[in-house]
């Protein structure tokens, strides 16, 4: 008798503890967090472009309108996810001040643009659409694309459906070609161009930044399609997360600054899966033959071998690697970084 008490007591204890777990990690599920992010600063003279994707853009004009013959620039931030930052207004303005007009916009999901209610709609093929509705609207035939990171891979997958828009293209520290081949990550650079990979990696970063309840928000906006929090949470985390990621994209720390909460989170996570998911662009890229600059961080922490795949694949391609700079050259070489640029788009 007594040892059947003692069972049932036991099955009790277990069954109340078990109860209490439960709660607790639906509490820690549920309960939002906050994260120590400087607000969103949004630039001066934005304005808004409606799309009829339904996509309200954010953009700004650098330079005055187009009133020679000179080719238009759309500027394509990184990210999936990031936005127009007061820095890269500021790295613009050297490029215009040649005489161009450049329009640098956040892209759907970002920045000063609008969010998603159905976060299943950031994907690459809207991505793509809005790049190429916003070219309608700026009223060019042809433009330059001068992508950073991500928004290299947004000029590759557009410029293989509309070579006929693209004049050129200028990719800064481009993410690999998607779908990914990883066995270019074991590719060594070759010892002429001084390439040095930075010992820390985004893999890291990760695995130190993400808590339980960061990952359950992440597996279900995959799965599902779903936001089960706040874009002003996930954006305030992915922030967060990115001021983390800077200490290894970033070669002189010194210049690193906090991210803001203009990043947008939701559009990153869904973008990056359509990327995986995405028509291999390889063989049409052998066709273009448009020119095309590329300029890496002689401390990028993308590996050489993804780099390589862009010179191989692009006929009419040519390469300078930035010493003392990281994935950000404009942050840590202006100077160079301006020069470059300027010269490919004289010639």
């Amino acid at each position: 008798m007594k040892y059947s008490r003692s069972i049932i007591r036991l099955i009790r204890i277990l069954i109340y503890s078990c109860l209490f777990i439960t709660i607790c990690v639906w509490l820690y599920l549920i309960v939002p967090r906050q994260y120590d992010v400087p607000a969103h600063d949004e630039l001066e003279n934005i304005q808004y472009w409606d799309l009829s994707s339904g996509s309200e853009i954010a953009y700004v004009r650098v330079g005055q309108p187009k009133t020679n013959d000179e080719t238009p620039i759309i500027y394509l931030h990184g990210g999936p996810g990031g936005y127009i930052s007061k820095s890269i207004i500021t790295s613009l303005q050297h490029i215009a001040a040649k005489g161009y007009t450049i329009y640098a916009y956040d892209q759907i999901g970002s920045g000063s643009s609008d969010r998603l209610n159905d976060i299943s709609e950031y994907t690459l093929t809207r991505h793509i659409n809005d790049l190429g509705e916003i070219i309608d609207r700026i009223g060019s035939d042809q433009v330059i694309l001068l992508g950073q990171s991500w928004g290299s891979v947004l000029a590759t997958f557009f410029v293989v459906e509309h070579p006929e828009r693209v004049e050129k293209i200028i990719m800064t520290s481009p993410g690999p070609v998607f779908p990914i081949d990883r066995n270019l990550a074991y590719v060594e650079a070759p010892d002429s161009l001084k390439i040095k990979i930075p010992q820390n990696s985004n893999r890291a970063v990760n695995a130190k930044v993400y808590t339980l309840r960061d990952h359950f928000i992440r597996w279900y906006a995959q799965v599902f399609g779903k936001k089960w929090a706040s874009d002003h949470e996930v954006d305030h985390f992915y922030a967060h997360l990115n001021t983390e990621l800077n200490k290894v994209a970033i070669h002189d720390t010194t210049l690193m600054r906090k991210s803001t909460a203009g990043l947008g989170y939701y559009s990153h996570l869904k973008t990056m899966k359509s990327l995986y998911q995405a028509e291999d662009p390889r063989s049409k890229m052998k066709d273009i033959d448009i020119p095309v600059l590329i300029l890496k961080g002689q401390h990028d922490h993308i590996q050489w071998g993804y780099t390589q795949e862009y010179t191989e694949l692009f006929g009419n391609m040519s390469l300078m690697v930035i010493p003392d700079a990281g994935h950000f050259i404009d942050l840590e070489q202006p100077v160079q970084y301006n020069q470059e640029i300027s010269r490919f788009l004289d010639n």
